[in-house]
């Protein structure tokens, strides 16, 4: 449904039907994909304010062999995903039960993230290890993190 879905506000609202929890002023990109299990109306996917989720990302809420004969003897999966605060998900990411992605933290294209992404660190590959962090100055205004080396547009003033 997702996937043929226009306009984010469109796709947030659907999620919100499905019972997840969707903060305030999040961006959902095109194609996302929950794959949960529809008979338990749990919150397993939180995703808190002013989150970018880029096209294509996967979250794992649950995992299963389904009826495989295999199904006696691998490990079904399934636990909640939290997003935290200032977060930005890039493109194809797919993120595994049980994680927290940090507040202000990155996740680099295609990766899969299988381990919590500590506050304001930068994730990427296959496993998702770190590879940088953010730097953030002190705020005087607790709400919004300022824009990091903003520069106007020529002829324009800010």
């Amino acid at each position: 449904m997702a996937k043929i879905t226009p306009g984010y506000g469109l796709r947030i609202w659907l999620l919100r039907m499905c019972n997840f929890r969707i903060g305030e002023e999040v961006y959902i990109g095109e194609d996302i994909i929950v794959i949960d299990d529809v008979k338990d109306d749990t919150r397993y996917l939180v995703i808190e304010d002013r989150v970018a989720i880029s096209p294509r990302v996967t979250f794992v809420i649950h995992t299963k062999p389904n009826w495989s004969r295999i199904a006696g003897y691998v490990k079904s999966r399934k636990g909640k995903i939290t997003v935290r605060n200032d977060a930005w998900i890039g493109t194809g990411v797919v993120i595994l039960p049980d994680v927290e992605i940090g507040e202000g933290a990155v996740v680099g294209a295609n990766s899969v993230v299988t381990k919590d992404v500590p506050p304001y660190t930068i994730v990427g590959g296959v496993p998702a290890k770190e590879i940088g962090k953010i730097s953030i100055p002190e705020r005087k205004d607790p709400g919004r993190i300022p824009s990091a080396n903003r520069t106007s547009s020529p002829g324009k003033t800010t």
